[in-house]
């Protein structure tokens, strides 16, 4: 099943063109990456798909429920956590949290509640008023409010920003276990590194359209490339290869090159290549590219 679906949304803010037909399916039980520089509309998006503004055009269903014709329905499917720390100074955070259960019709919720704040680390602070809490502490709260109604999508809008390690290490533990659970997570960050290490599938936002959108193994792969270095211990580059140098160094044993591979199946034919020319290899190593490569170059070129 589709968990979201959107469908060429489009949204004006007068002059600026927030989002231009954004399109893309987002599986049940993903762990899906929405990235894109300031501006780029992820933040947009996200509340279109939460129902806090309307789309100019297009549509959104959260497993086949229209967010706008549709909106109670999509709404229990969906947990957000907002970029924004916004709370209530009046309550307690087992108020808060019983109060956000009674929204979705869940006064008999306490048993999950307790769950929920021992995985967050927030047992000690249940009886804490809101007001008394430190920024980070407000944003586990934050976290508990958008799962206590055990929603099967769960939005994350920038959830580490500005938090230690600690929670970080928390949240991404709760959170991957609700994931292998069967709920499907949707990220926006700019820790990179931690889209990396979470997400199996990312798109990429630039100017309000998707101008990447594949797994991230493929991205790896298929677009930033790797880079093959090889220390020569004798002979040297073929000319017909210098093409692909990336950064040509002396080493103490001999020359150094860094070379451009697109493709894990070119690796073979260039260290072929060597052989063929008599360079003696002293030493080899294969550096895949990282998110943060992908990212830029990406963002630099403005499509795949």
């Amino acid at each position: 099943m589709t968990a979201i679906q959107i469908s060429n949304v489009e949204k004006r803010y007068k002059s600026l063109q927030a989002l231009g037909g954004v399109s893309l399916s987002i599986e049940e039980g993903e762990f899906f990456g929405l990235l894109g520089p300031n501006g780029a509309g992820k933040t947009t998006l996200i509340s279109i798909i939460a129902g806090l503004i309307r789309p100019d055009a297009g549509k959104v269903t959260i497993h086949g429920h229209d967010v706008t014709g549709d909106f109670r329905a999509a709404r229990k499917k969906l947990g957000v956590v907002p970029q924004e720390l916004v709370f209530d100074p009046f309550f307690t955070v087992r108020e808060t949290l019983r109060l956000q259960s009674g929204y979705f019709g869940l006064p008999n919720n306490d048993a999950w509640i307790d769950e929920v704040m021992h995985n967050l680390d927030l047992t000690n602070k249940a009886d804490v008023n809101m007001r008394a809490l430190s920024g980070g502490m407000k944003r586990r709260v934050l976290v508990a409010q958008a799962l206590v109604h055990k929603p099967p999508v769960i939005v994350l809008d920038e959830p580490t920003a500005g938090v230690d390690v600690e929670l970080r290490q928390t949240l991404w533990k709760f959170i991957s276990r609700l994931n292998r659970e069967g709920h499907t997570v949707v990220l926006t960050t700019h820790y990179l590194e931690e889209a990396q290490a979470m997400c199996k599938r990312v798109a990429m936002l630039k100017s309000g359209k998707v101008v990447a959108l594949d797994t991230m193994a493929s991205l790896i792969r298929r677009i930033s490339g790797s880079q093959l270095t090889v220390n020569l211990a004798a002979g040297d580059l073929p000319q017909d290869m210098r093409h692909l140098v990336t950064h040509p160094e002396q080493s103490e044993h001999g020359k150094k090159y860094s070379l451009r591979v697109n493709e894990y199946a070119e690796v073979e034919t260039l260290l072929a290549r060597l052989r063929e020319s008599g360079a003696v290899i002293d030493e080899m190593q294969l550096q895949q590219a990282d998110l943060e490569d992908i990212f830029l170059q990406i963002m630099d070129k403005g499509t795949v």
